[in-house]
């Protein structure tokens, strides 16, 4: 009895590992194809190559992975399982306001591409003068932190 416990044990031990890589795999792919996308430019209900916005960004990347998420920034208000800021990995979502933070919905969103000793890095299409276009931010020293709402998981 002994013995089929310690197969099984470590046959779901071999499994859970082969499962965490895969997801860790999944992830990697998203932010890799994400960042095929750099400095695309922001068009406003953009959904293709050719220009994004910040949910029709997120929309295609996630789209050619099979995995659905909301067209538009409104709809990550109940998608997906809320997260701890702190805990993000890459492929997870990023919630913001709009440019008026004082508007507590959601209304810009980004895609984590890592999280390393609490310094968050995020892709996104920016409308901003700035950084126009799908861009990195860092998310610690930005005017996103003020607008922050949430971190989520869809996967």
């Amino acid at each position: 009895m002994k013995i089929i416990f310690l197969i099984f044990f470590l046959s779901s031990t071999i499994l859970m590992a082969n499962e965490d890589s895969l997801t860790y795999s999944k992830r990697d792919s998203l932010v890799g194809y994400a960042k095929s996308f750099l400095e695309t430019p922001y068009v406003w209900g953009g959904t293709s190559p050719k220009g994004f916005d910040c949910s029709g960004f997120l929309y295609y990347v996630f789209k050619h992975f099979n995995i659905k998420v909301s067209r538009s920034s409104s709809g990550y208000n109940s998608l997906g399982k809320t997260i701890d800021l702190e805990s993000t990995l890459p492929a997870d979502i990023l919630v913001f306001t709009g440019t008026n933070s004082s508007i507590k919905k959601p209304g810009h969103v980004g895609m984590v591409i890592s999280n390393r000793n609490g310094v968050i890095k995020f892709i996104h299409a920016s409308s901003s003068k700035k950084h126009f276009g799908v861009t990195i931010t860092t998310y610690n020293n930005s005017g996103y932190v003020k607008r922050f709402l949430k971190a989520i998981t869809v996967l």
